[in-house]
């Protein structure tokens, strides 16, 4: 194990070798200034780096920055205590820290716990390259691929207790997407989030994150962190549900859900309820008297609580498993169409309102093969989330038959 220790210090070079004591035979302690570790790290890539602090904290800092695009462990020596200048090397990836005052027993238990991790470190990345060659964990993010996630996080389900937990899934806004950088934005999570929390790809630039414990206000906390770490360099919405269900299929459809309103609303976030949902289903009764502007009203609500989400979720979730195929949707005061374009195949579903107490689905297939056209009278008391999910869902599965 080659240890590396930094200092623009002479009396630390001449005291610490006696303090780290306990080391093995193979394990070799060598010393550079400042001026020339940047050059030393990137040639010899020493296992572990101990930097000793700068009389400019800042030059420490980035040092520190530097370091950890090269080597993974690092540990800091410092003069005096400083609690803020402490966790600012905490959160550029510093392992732990000791003084130059501290104990030899307590310098040495440190380090040799360091050497421990780094062991685990290669262990553990070694891990990481196998799955990603599996495509299990995303090869740029080093996150589960979207492919994999359902399967581990049912199983995360399973194993562990979620009962406190929560689902949150993010996604850069309109805006957001004209900066979007995946790395970026699982960069700041990996920075906000526990240990324990897991992190999946959702395709379609989504970000699912399960949250161990806490359940919303825990999740809520963590996008705060998001946020802060990605300091506006992507604007991002979310949706939150608590963990109610241990399917993960569940748990996703109610997240997506949330992200709609949230997208839709313009809010930040967004909390998925089951009351929500039943709001949604059976809150408008259809009026009563035959009155156009009544139930004029009355669909324009519709099209804003059940329809418009409906199809904005179910375009985000599925225009990156369809191969080769352009989602498109849209809805306005007169009707709302959901497209799916392939080079083999275009098919249209267009919700069209014709006056007083029903609505009109017209379902039109082009191409080779195509499944029968339809038109679908639908009662404007029916018009619910479950109804519109599952004649959209039953549209896309026609699709996808022609295809395949």
């Amino acid at each position: 194990m080659n240890i590396l220790l930094i200092t623009n210090e002479q009396n630390i070079i001449e005291t610490f070798g006696e303090k780290l004591i306990l080391l093995r035979e193979t394990d070799e302690l060598s010393y550079c200034d400042y001026n020339e570790a940047p050059d030393i790290v990137f040639a010899d890539k020493p296992d572990i780096v101990i930097i000793h602090e700068h009389n400019d904290k800042s030059k420490t800092i980035n040092l520190i920055k530097y370091i950890k695009t090269q080597i993974d462990s690092v540990i800091l020596l410092i003069n005096k205590y400083d609690r803020d200048f402490i966790l600012n090397a905490y959160d550029e990836g510093i392992d732990d820290y000791f003084s130059a005052t501290a104990d030899p027993s307590e310098i040495s238990i440190r380090t040799v716990n360091c050497i421990k991790k780094e062991s685990l470190k290669k262990k553990i990345k070694q891990y990481q390259n196998y799955l990603k060659q599996y495509e299990i964990f995303d090869k740029q993010t080093g996150v589960i691929a979207d492919k994999s996630a359902k399967i581990l996080n049912d199983r995360e389900l399973s194993l562990y207790n979620y009962t406190d937990g929560a689902l949150m899934v993010i996604s850069p806004d309109e805006e957001g997407k004209v900066k979007y950088s995946a790395e970026k934005l699982i960069q700041a999570i990996k920075k906000s989030v526990r240990f324990s929390d897991v992190i999946t790809h959702g395709g379609a630039a989504k970000i699912f994150i399960m949250i161990s414990e806490g359940s919303i206000p825990a999740a809520v906390k963590i996008l705060e962190k998001i946020k802060t770490e990605l300091n506006g360099a992507i604007s991002i919405k979310a949706g939150i549900c608590p963990i109610t269900s241990d399917k993960f299929m569940t748990l996703e459809k109610n997240a997506l859900c949330a992200l709609s309103e949230s997208m839709l609303g313009n809010q930040e976030f967004a909390i998925f309820t089951e009351n929500s949902v039943l709001n949604d289903e059976s809150w408008l009764e259809e009026p009563k008297e035959k009155n156009y502007k009544l139930f004029r009203a009355a669909f324009n609500k519709k099209l804003e609580k059940v329809i418009a989400p409906v199809f904005y979720r179910l375009q985000k979730s599925w225009e990156e498993k369809l191969f080769n195929t352009k989602v498109e949707q849209y809805t306005d005061e007169t009707q709302s169409l959901f497209r799916l374009t392939n080079p083999k195949q275009t098919s249209l579903l267009k919700i069209v309102y014709p006056g007083f107490a029903k609505v009109i689905v017209y379902i039109t297939h082009e191409g080779l093969d195509s499944p029968e056209n339809a038109e679908i009278s639908l009662p404007l008391n029916q018009i619910s989330t479950k109804e519109i999910t599952k004649i959209v869902e039953h549209f896309i599965k026609e699709f996808k038959s022609t295809i395949e």
